[in-house]
């Protein structure tokens, strides 16, 4: 499911910028402002030739228009075709892309092990999306041994960039004791971090730290809002923590969830 989200945020996001010869530049640029204002049809006219004379920029370009069927049919196997031609060149954002149809078979043969290949690539130039991929696969031995030290070590490195589901994971791994030492206090560092950015599963998790002061000074008042806060979005587990806290008189406040 991380997988996917990060796939849409990178196909919604304006393509960045990079220094490219002059003329070149001007092409890609007028792309880039056209697909920025959802003309692809300019968009794939401007990045086409470029991409054929070997512009990185343009071929990640192709890349998206393909996967997303803006400005011509939607292609799997071009999208692959184009990514790949710019992760060769050392595109960060394509070398996830491609590690994650790698991941999915989509438009190539599913390898789990060209997957961890291409997210470690893009990873080792602190691409977050890609450090929290290779964090999964190390947790769950998708295309690589298990080792829940790996796992940790890159849901760190995501981490310390504000991806939320990598900061979750890591109180997890704290919280748990998987890959690092159990350190209640981490956990509720790392939760509050994914928290405060309206993760709704860090949310309850620092709910149930403060509710059991684990890691932090025992509050039924800071669970309850914790757990409210994650409740309005709808998460059943903290709606069912909220009912629990009314019902044992724990004081919990009565929420419009």
């Amino acid at each position: 499911a991380g997988a996917l989200a990060a796939m849409k945020h990178l196909i919604a996001a304006a393509i960045l910028i990079f220094a490219v010869a002059a003329p070149a530049r001007a092409d890609f640029e007028t792309g880039d402002a056209a697909y920025g204002a959802g003309d692809y049809a300019t968009a794939y006219g401007e990045w086409q030739p470029l991409a054929e004379q070997g512009d990185a920029n343009a071929q990640y370009g192709l890349g998206l228009l393909s996967a997303t069927g803006r400005g011509l049919p939607q292609n799997d196997d071009q999208a692959f075709k184009w990514f790949l031609r710019s992760a060769e060149q050392g595109v960060a954002k394509a070398e996830f892309l491609v590690g994650l149809m790698y991941a999915q078979g989509r438009g190539v043969t599913q390898d789990e092990g060209e997957a961890v290949a291409w997210y470690r690539r893009a990873a080792d130039q602190e691409f977050a999306e890609a450090q929290y991929n290779l964090g999964v696969a190390y947790d769950r031995g998708q295309g690589v041994a298990r080792d829940a030290g790996e796992a940790a070590k890159w849901y760190r490195r995501a981490a310390e960039q504000e991806f939320a589901q990598a900061q979750y994971n890591l109180g997890i791994a704290y919280d748990e004791g998987e890959g690092v030492t159990v350190d209640d206090g981490e956990a509720v560092i790392w939760y509050r971090r994914a928290a405060t950015q309206g993760h709704a599963k860090a949310q309850h998790n620092l709910g149930l730290m403060y509710l059991a002061g684990e890691g932090v000074l025992q509050s039924n008042d800071e669970a309850a809002k914790w757990f409210g806060l994650a409740a309005r979005q709808g998460f059943a587990a903290a709606m069912g923590m909220l009912e629990y806290m009314r019902s044992s008189g724990f004081g919990a406040p009565q929420t419009d969830v």
